[in-house]
């Protein structure tokens, strides 16, 4: 079908309800914060039915809209905006003035649209990405732009919150805690209760730095660039805990390894590189990488708390040659990536950002491409589903464009729960063909009913 128009009814500024003291400060970024300038806004939504025939989108919006102002109480920098001091050296101090700027944006629009025009295709329809703000933006920004942006769209059956936030000050761990306590102020009625995991603000550093990081850069372009991914397919797969259960036995039984040492999603990740490999026609010498994006809090010794606000990750890389990964199994790519995850630990984050602290560098993936690899992102163990705001449950959850490149595979926790997830994977026309033919990778897939 052809794309349809979002239009938009009203945009207003979010503040939070009582003043903050902590906002008079300046909130500096950690190493792991700047690192990420120069990448997308993360944008991540969720899809509701319309509970019941009378339902009052306006009444919605103004609950939203006050429950997000004692949200922001506890998540205070996501009202400010970024600034930058350059200093007498010519280096630039990036940080996050919380008083800056009008607040958090709210923006309230329709579209002529059903759910089932959102769910029904076969590869998510284009209009999907006008359900978020922030399109095409970089972190950097944020300087100017409003570092969260809540988007809410009334479709003829449903509606979509859509919510976009800076990924230089929070990762996939810190943008779902913020949306599950604003579910949770939600559902209280706004009253004064303690919320279950307050965000933690505490920066962490490496040891000896901080809390002030300097980037040797006086221009934005030295360290900022902008990015265009070529035109990419992407189609939700889903995976049931029962399909899940048996790729990891299969993995372990392939490995000869008796202890399932290899998890599922480790099993999984294999499944796709193997598949996504084999569907580009790689020669044998061509070096092939599956990278892991992965939560650095608990490996960290001692470890920081899964409530920490920030940015706490890292990619690592499991490498080897196209004919390796394709001559021998599952389980022996499964188990590579095992050794890897069990090998990234307190020293291994320590030695980059202490390496990273010597020679700052700023992540530019136009300038760090790679055709060749699987980038896993997301993490299915993210509540991304309990987030309910007096709707329901939602029927599904969505991403805007941000981040995406060919071979960009995203996961989200299954809407049913259980073990069961989906994978959102981002392929050229071509390539997404060939996946959907790869024998291996569809046997496990659980298609439409």
């Amino acid at each position: 079908m052809s794309s349809k128009t979002i239009k938009q009814i009203s945009e207003s500024f979010i503040n939070p309800k009582i003043e903050v003291n902590e906002t008079k400060q300046p909130y500096h970024l950690s190493p792991m914060d700047l690192y990420m300038i120069s990448m997308h806004y993360i944008q991540k939504g969720l899809l509701f039915k319309k509970p019941s025939s009378n339902f009052d989108i306006t009444k919605l919006v103004h609950h939203l809209k006050e429950s997000l102002s004692l949200t922001l109480v506890h998540f205070y920098p996501l009202a400010g905006q970024l600034s930058t001091k350059l200093n007498d050296d010519r280096q630039s101090l990036v940080f996050v003035e919380c008083n800056k700027g009008p607040g958090a944006r709210f923006i309230h629009g329709s579209v002529d649209m059903t759910i089932s025009d959102i769910l029904s295709p076969t590869y998510v329809p284009v209009v999907v990405q006008s359900f978020f703000d922030h399109h095409r933006a970089v972190n950097h920004d944020g300087h100017s732009m409003s570092l969260v942006t809540v988007k809410v769209t009334e479709l003829i059956d449903g509606v979509f919150i859509g919510c976009s936030v800076n990924h230089a000050v929070v990762d996939g761990t810190s943008f779902w805690h913020f949306w599950n306590m604003w579910s949770e102020i939600h559902s209280s009625n706004y009253e004064e209760v303690p919320l279950s995991r307050m965000p933690i603000h505490k920066r962490w550093f490496p040891e000896g730095y901080g809390p002030q990081i300097l980037l040797p850069f006086a221009q934005v372009d030295e360290f900022v660039s902008r990015y265009e991914a070529p035109q990419i397919r992407e189609r939700f797969f889903h995976f049931s805990a029962e399909s899940m259960a048996r790729l990891k036995d299969k993995a372990n039984e392939d490995n000869n390894n008796n202890t399932n040492k290899v998890s599922s999603f480790q099993a999984l990740s294999a499944l796709c590189w193997r598949a996504i490999v084999r569907a580009n026609h790689l020669p044998k010498h061509q070096l092939t990488s599956c990278k892991l994006a992965t939560n650095n809090r608990h490996r960290l010794n001692p470890p920081l708390s899964q409530h920490y606000f920030g940015n706490c990750i890292g990619v690592i890389n499991t490498t080897t040659t196209a004919g390796e990964l394709l001559e021998h199994n599952l389980g022996w790519a499964a188990s590579l990536l095992h050794h890897t995850v069990v090998n990234h630990n307190d020293k291994s984050v320590r030695d980059f950002f202490n390496k990273w602290m010597k020679s700052p560098v700023v992540y530019q993936p136009n300038k760090q491409l790679d055709c060749y690899s699987v980038r896993m992102t997301s993490s299915p163990r993210f509540d991304m589903y309990g987030n309910e705001f007096g709707l329901g449950k939602a029927v599904a959850v969505r991403s805007g464009n941000a981040n995406k490149l060919v071979g960009s595979v995203i996961s989200y926790e299954g809407c049913e729960g259980g073990g069961s997830l989906d994978l959102e994977i981002c392929l050229s026309s071509g390539l997404m063909e060939a996946l959907e033919l790869d024998e291996e990778f569809m046997g496990v897939v659980e298609l439409k009913k």
